[in-house]
């Protein structure tokens, strides 16, 4: 994925207080800047951390946030209290404070020495009653953060930092993201419309129409060479079907594939898009829907949402930036059928061509066959299985007065048997807690039928993002009840009708 993590940094920030005296603020900085130094060195945080000078008057932090703000690279902020900050020091600088945050609950030192202890090391290790006076004014101001507690060398608090560096760049991504909309959305069809305006002013990505006729032109200026040289790596990287391979019979099928692909890659790049969709009633001069195009697209870590599901494509390029350096693969996903059994009941996921080959679980095989929709010439497309494990389906929807963020765990399975004839990619999962439950609870949330498919995000990433977009979030897991989970959606509404002007 071509994307540069190198020039993002995180500042980890320390608040304190003069009253101290000079002997015990040197003492807290070289603590923080001890803490700041061990989880830049951590395996398990991907962005640079980046120590900032202690905080210890209303105007110092005031000007840290105004800095922050205005810092391209800084995308969030680990505040920290390590002795006792009073809180309203807080309120202008958290007012106008624009990035993300993170609340540290941690101490310089793991463990209380007990036969050295005395009221010198209790006024410097104030951490334990300092961070709540923070938090106080944190929930006072109805800010949203991440909270992590525990001890600042442990493993478990530098996973839980590394999430929030991860969620923070897909967050920055999303501030800057433009989705290139081919065509408009498919005819009639509800849940991927949307009111792009007041997604660019909760999200900040940008969502703009365009025409077919655009990646025709691109197509129209394609070099010979440029082709072949993609037909090349077609026949390195995937298994080709006989028909397809130099001198089949639907040997077109596949260069008009990788024109497609030529001509979209460079119409993205020219616009500086990360994002796009597209549908197939609004295909135009196009010969063929794209399919390996858009795979091969999304596995460079573009997003995409079919049938003009700009909230999908854009959720997608999010959650690929959050994944970058993970294990597992992310993909546009549908619901496609289900397998019911008295033995357990399945979803097999799937999409007419456009499964990224980052969830496959062997080489891909390419292959043409018709696609019974659109009415275009048979389209060339990559074929899976994904592999088994934990995963995730994520699902952004417009409900009229807020976004709403959707969540379903999933294990993914071996299916039970060979799919000869099924010309797509693919993964069966197993809902959690079940899929009568599972779906029950989706179809009362409004969930869509496009989501995000992850093996390398989770629930804890999708939970800290909506906190930092002030957004809804559902999610259902093996606690999952489907009473209980109505009332969550009833109570909601209630609380984002009162607080809508302050989310």
């Amino acid at each position: 994925m071509n994307y540069n993590i190198d020039q993002y940094e995180v500042w980890f920030v320390t608040g304190t207080q003069h009253l101290y005296g000079e002997e015990t603020l040197k003492q807290v900085a070289g603590h923080s800047q001890e803490i700041a130094k061990g989880l830049n060195a951590s395996a398990a945080i991907p962005v640079k951390i980046v120590y900032k000078d202690l905080v210890k008057t209303p105007n110092e932090i005031t000007d840290l946030c105004l800095e922050a703000n205005s810092t391209k690279n800084c995308i969030g902020l680990i505040l920290w209290m390590h002795t006792f900050s009073p809180a309203k020091m807080w309120i202008k600088g958290l007012n106008i404070l624009q990035k993300p945050v993170c609340h540290l609950h941690t101490q310089f030192n793991a463990e209380i020495p007990w036969g050295e202890i005395d009221m010198d090391f209790m006024n410097l290790n104030q951490s334990a009653h300092g961070d709540r006076e923070f938090g106080f004014m944190m929930s006072r101001m109805r800010k949203k953060r991440k909270v992590v507690v525990g001890h600042w060398q442990d493993a478990r608090v530098q996973t839980k930092l590394g999430v929030f560096t991860r969620v923070a760049l897909g967050w920055n991504e999303f501030q800057n993201l433009k989705v290139a909309r081919i065509g408009d959305n498919m005819r009639e069809v509800a849940v991927t419309e949307g009111d792009k305006v007041e997604a660019q002013i909760r999200f900040g990505f940008t969502v703009n129409g365009f025409d077919s006729s655009d990646i025709v032109a691109k197509i129209n200026e394609i070099k010979q060479e440029d082709l072949d040289a993609l037909l090349k790596t077609y026949e390195t990287e995937y298994e080709l079907h006989d028909s397809i391979k130099e001198g089949g019979e639907k040997r077109q099928s596949l260069v008009d594939a990788a024109k497609i692909e030529l001509g979209l890659r460079a119409f993205l790049e020219e616009g500086g898009f990360g994002a796009f969709t597209d549908t197939f009633e609004n295909l135009g001069e196009l010969k063929q829907l794209p399919g390996i195009a858009t795979q091969r697209l999304m596995a460079d870590g573009y997003g995409f949402g079919g049938e003009g599901d700009w909230k999908t494509a854009a959720l997608t390029r999010a959650m690929k930036v959050m994944a970058i350096g993970l294990e597992g693969g992310t993909s546009f996903m549908e619901d496609y059928t289900y397998h019911f059994t008295p033995q357990g009941s399945y979803v097999l996921g799937s999409h007419m061509l456009e499964i990224c080959p980052s969830i496959a679980d062997a080489k891909p095989k390419c292959e043409v066959h018709p696609l019974g929709i659109g009415g275009k010439e048979d389209p060339a497309r990559l074929v899976f299985n994904s592999p088994e494990g934990p995963a995730i389906n994520a699902s952004l929807v417009d409900m009229g007065n807020r976004f709403r963020l959707i969540v379903n765990e999933v294990e993914a399975v071996k299916p039970e048997a060979d799919l000869p004839h099924l010309p797509v990619a693919r993964v069966l999962w197993d809902c959690k807690p079940n899929l009568d439950i599972a779906a029950t609870s989706w179809i009362h949330a409004g969930g869509a039928h496009h989501t995000v498919y992850s093996q390398a995000v989770t629930t804890e990433f999708m939970e800290d993002f909506a906190d930092i977009a002030g957004i809804e979030l559902l999610v259902i897991d093996d606690q999952t009840r489907v009473r209980d989970f109505k009332d969550t959606i009833n109570a909601n509404e209630a609380y984002y009708h009162i607080f809508q002007h302050r989310m």
